[in-house]
């Protein structure tokens, strides 16, 4: 199958806004709870009602001060409350958002402050307006900057008391569905960002037609639903969920504090919770640590093993007897554990930034917990495939969403239209007439593969697609996925363009290498640099090695690899906001280690 498409469910008409369902749900729902706060070491719960008397006061503000219909607001901040109230409130009093991630360089801010005209920016802290301040010389357009606190945004609001409630109204309402509403700037794997031009109706497409498909709402997404975020709000996926949220009435609450999510996680008892691989790949870690230190890590083993071999069984009929007498025991012994740990009633986790991965998608649904695994990019709103609860293929993407056409080029490139896709980049036609073909499909840059049930796979990224010397052609994602799951391990970067064979840079987990230490003998406080070349430790590094090379043809296996004495950081430059691999500043960084893992072998060839 080269091509498919799923029927749309929604279309935006030209009056229909975001910020509707802030109005809808106060005055039909106005007592409901809508929302938690995160207040100290507290949830503070917001009702339907408050949220938008807060919105509409916000935006007064907004409007006294001079904001006027289609001009720019940045928010650079974390995950909170206050990010989604401010971020209605500029769409109430006229205006569009600009995202920008706290880890943001000087000059990244510099550059989308100044690309995109923004006239203010709310910031999260001293350090950040310090930052903005830093730059502000070169930003004409910028009129002011506000701390993203109680006290500056109370003098906003009172700011905004004179303000006729019914102006804020007329103002909210004078927009159309086609004005734009925010503009995202790509996260910068390579190059300048580009900032995606996105329009009400695009986000409305996309948030409206994931309600629509089938068993989202009755399952997922309803007033019977609580969901913590924790990817940035800055991310696209993380907009769009609290757009759906808002929209299906879930209690939405907000973190910024991923490191830290398991007690949050357990005192907020979220049915779905959203987040980058990080915080799954460390639920897990943590877990198989706890095992191994008390003794029962062989236990902890099996009931790995037996998750994933009943998970799919599920997607091939059923798992055997005995994996399903074993599943039974471990659930209580093992699972009901796990589940514990991510507060009890989780039913759903979704990954953002990132993908999950096969054995991690497996092990949670073994687990008894289901990962709505789906595909979508800054450009397209998000998710336009998805596995719908109830028609999850682990492995795959989904299938399409109501309203998106999916096809694959000849080349292997997926391809996309829908009312989801943006229009263009800000001031950059050049790169807006490369992101469409001649027949307006969207080029998405990755390499897929559709099966006969129009469930779409990705295989890697067109630009990160490896040749080596030998002309194979390796996407490196497949092999990095699995490598990433083993628990000594934080990131894995495949090489080999160019190269005899495929090598990979491995980095140890900081957190799970003491527990190793520890069991090997070693002082727990050891340095990469003391135990790199430990016999034991790279014994288990190639295990790991040899399990990725089994989702591989031999041509296209690991034949060497370097652990890396650095670790693979936002503040290095080396990863995005949303922990995703900048693989050519890497491959730059890491040169001189690249090369001596082909010293021999080119010398002994040339």
């Amino acid at each position: 199958m080269h091509e498919t498409s799923e029927p749309i469910a929604y279309v935006p008409a030209p009056q229909d806004l975001l910020s509707d369902d802030v109005v809808t749900n106060a005055r039909e729902h106005g007592d409901e709870v809508g929302y938690s706060r995160r207040v100290g070491d507290t949830w503070r719960r917001v009702t339907h009602a408050q949220f938008a008397k807060e919105v509409v006061d916000l935006a007064a503000g907004l409007m006294a001060w001079g904001l006027q219909p289609g001009e720019r607001v940045a928010i650079m901040a974390g995950t909170s409350y206050e990010w989604m109230l401010c971020d209605f409130a500029i769409w109430t009093s006229g205006g569009a958002t600009v995202p920008i991630y706290e880890t943001s360089s000087a000059e990244q801010v510099e550059w989308i402050l100044g690309d995109s005209g923004s006239v203010a920016a709310f910031v999260a802290s001293d350090e950040l307006a310090a930052t903005v301040g830093g730059v502000r010389a070169s930003l004409p357009d910028l009129r002011d900057v506000w701390l993203l606190d109680e006290r500056s945004l109370g003098q906003l609001v009172d700011a905004g008391r004179d303000v006729p409630r019914v102006d804020v109204e007329a103002r909210r309402t004078s927009r159309t569905s086609d004005d734009l509403a925010t503009i995202i700037y790509t996260s910068g794997t390579t190059g300048r960002p580009k900032g995606c031009t996105i329009t009400h109706a695009n986000l409305l497409s996309s948030v409206r037609n994931v309600l629509a498909a089938p068993n989202v709402t009755e399952l997922v997404f309803n007033e019977r639903s609580r969901t913590l975020l924790f990817i940035p709000v800055a991310h696209i996926l993380a907009r769009v969920i609290q757009l759906a949220a808002v929209r299906a009435r879930v209690h939405l609450a907000h973190s910024s504090d991923a490191k830290n999510a398991a007690p949050l996680l357990v005192d907020f008892e979220p049915t779905v919770v959203l987040a980058v691989p990080y915080v799954f790949e460390k639920i897990y870690n943590t877990a198989k640590h706890k095992a191994r230190s008390e003794g029962k890590g062989w236990i902890f083993d099996r009931a790995d093993h037996v998750a994933g071999a009943y998970s799919e069984g599920v997607d091939h009929g059923g798992a055997g007897v005995l994996t399903g007498i074993e599943h039974a025991v471990f659930d209580r012994l093992v699972y009901a554990k796990l589940r514990a740990a991510i507060g009890g009633h989780t039913e759903y986790i979704v990954s953002g930034g990132a993908p999950l991965g096969s054995r991690l998608g497996h092990f949670f649904r073994g687990v008894g917990i289901n990962p709505l695994e789906g595909y979508g990019l800054t450009e397209t709103c998000a998710g336009v495939t998805l596995n719908l609860p109830g028609r999850q293929r682990i492995g795959t993407v989904g299938r399409p969403l109501p309203g998106v056409s999916v096809r694959i080029a000849d080349d292997g490139e997926v391809l996309l239209k829908g009312g989801q896709v943006f229009a263009g980049y800000w001031n950059n036609d050049a790169a807006t007439a490369d992101a469409f073909d001649e027949e307006g499909w969207f080029r998405t840059g990755d390499l897929g593969a559709l099966d006969d049930d129009g469930y779409l796979r990705i295989t890697g990224r067109k630009k990160d697609l490896i040749v080596t010397s030998g002309g194979k052609n390796v996407a490196p994602a497949v092999l990095e996925d699995r490598l990433r799951a083993h628990w000594l391990l934080s990131e894995a970067v495949v090489v080999g363009d160019d190269r005899p064979f495929v090598g990979a840079l491995l980095t140890l987990d900081l957190e799970t290498l003491p527990l190793w230490l520890k069991e090997k003998g070693h002082a727990a406080d050891a340095g990469v640099a003391t135990v790199e070349k430990d016999p034991m430790l790279l014994a288990s590094l190639q295990h790991a090695v040899d399990d990725a090379n089994l989702a591989v043809s031999k041509a296209e296996q690991i034949k060497k690899f370097r652990v890396l004495h650095d670790q693979l950081t936002i503040e290095s430059g080396l990863l995005t906001p949303t922990l995703k691999v900048k693989r050519a500043a890497v491959l730059k960084r890491f040169a001189p280690e690249i090369d001596e893992l082909y010293a021999k072998d080119e010398s002994r060839t040339g």
